[in-house]
């Protein structure tokens, strides 16, 4: 699925809480480079796809841990707050986590944190992840071409951010 470069889409949060806009700090390799005030300053990466579907992976400066959001209407019906077991594979890789739902201007969404900073690593490693929804449809298949420069590039962020 191609990329879009999608500016109006800097205000999408990662949830109902994440109010404040994100602030764009360049793009790279089909990927938007932001920082999210909200979350300590964390910094992002995040492209939105054709479809409006949005991914993204960032770090909560507030908790000192990962997430990757995805934004898409394959969710269906997830209720802000409520935590789902989901399953996503990484190159065929399957693994299980807990997302937290939410909806942003109608879409739903889901988030799963982290703390493992290895997992980062794994995603930039490949080349494609897929992501199921609890009932084990799947909800979108993520190219992660340039993912690894891209994160290289939200590392320095984070690094100026202090």
């Amino acid at each position: 699925m191609p990329r879009l470069l999608a500016f109006a889409f800097a205000a999408i949060s990662a949830t109902s809480a994440w109010s404040q806009e994100l602030i764009d700090k360049g793009f790279v390799e089909g990927w938007n480079i932001m920082m999210d005030p909200s979350l300590g300053n964390g910094c992002l990466i995040q492209t939105v796809y054709q479809d409006l579907s949005v991914v993204r992976l960032g770090y909560d400066a507030l908790d000192d841990r990962g997430y990757f959001t995805v934004f898409n209407k394959a969710w269906g019906d997830i209720e802000p707050g409520k935590t789902y077991p989901i399953r996503f594979d990484l190159d065929g890789k399957s693994f299980d986590a807990t997302a937290t739902g939410f909806r942003q201007d109608r879409v739903p969404g889901a988030t799963v944190f982290f703390s493992d900073r290895s997992f980062v690593n794994a995603i930039a490693q490949n080349r494609t992840m897929t992501v199921y929804n609890p009932a084990g449809d799947p909800v979108m298949a993520i190219d992660l071409k340039g993912t690894a420069k891209a994160l290289d590039y939200a590392r320095d962020c984070q690094k100026r951010q202090g």
